[in-house]
């Protein structure tokens, strides 16, 4: 293990349901969308299986042609209806202080339009030191490599693969759709409960490296 005292740490996050509860601000949306398009979307199950892009949620409800112009639909109407609508879950914005007390840096690294992940963090008062939008899964390994990332929490198993592609270690929460034996299963170093755990296990990791 490398040795974490010596230079700083930099802590990558995932952001719906590791950061945010984003699960009434989607839902909403979701609903706004089926009402403007008269095309019926089953709110409720969409928000079960948060994590993956847009669109591999909306290639359910509208034929293959139209998820672009769909997608490009959720996003317009997604900062007028999502964010105000969207808390942040617990232990949030603590588990970004205590990486940054410890002289660490903190990136956001989601499967979210950028634009909107930005105006949730903004709006919530989480400010980490860069974020990266529009990556899933092992595609994230390359903001958390860009950035030296040597950790990566998150609450997906997308986000467990994402890790472990970077070299990073994952360090998974069970705040998501994915279940702590399921986290575990795909290969996460490290599962907590949520983010308030974060703080606690960040001092003895430092402590043990």
């Amino acid at each position: 293990m490398a040795d974490m005292t010596s230079r700083p740490l930099t802590v990558g996050f995932d952001l719906d349901m590791t950061l945010i509860d984003s699960r009434p601000g989607i839902r909403a949306c979701y609903e706004a969308l089926s009402e403007r398009t008269g095309t019926y979307i089953d709110a409720d199950l969409a928000v079960t299986r948060l994590g993956p892009p847009l669109a591999d949620e909306l290639v359910n409800w509208f034929p293959a042609e139209q998820v672009q112009p769909m997608s490009e639909l959720y996003r317009e109407m997604y900062p007028t209806i999502a964010i105000t609508a969207t808390p942040a879950l617990p232990g949030a914005r603590e588990a970004i202080d205590a990486v940054r007390e410890t002289g660490g840096r903190t990136v956001v690294v989601t499967a979210k339009y950028e634009p909107n992940a930005k105006l949730h963090l903004s709006h919530l008062g989480i400010e980490p030191d860069a974020v990266v939008g529009d990556l899933w899964a092992e595609q994230k390994a390359q903001a958390l490599r860009e950035h030296g990332a040597g950790v990566y929490v998150g609450d997906h198993v997308g986000d467990v693969r994402g890790a472990r592609a970077a070299g990073a270690l994952s360090v998974a929460v069970a705040t998501g759709p994915c279940s702590a034996e399921e986290l575990r299963t795909a290969g996460a170093d490290v599962v907590l409960t949520d983010l308030t755990e974060l703080p606690a296990w960040l001092t003895e990791y430092r402590r043990a490296a």
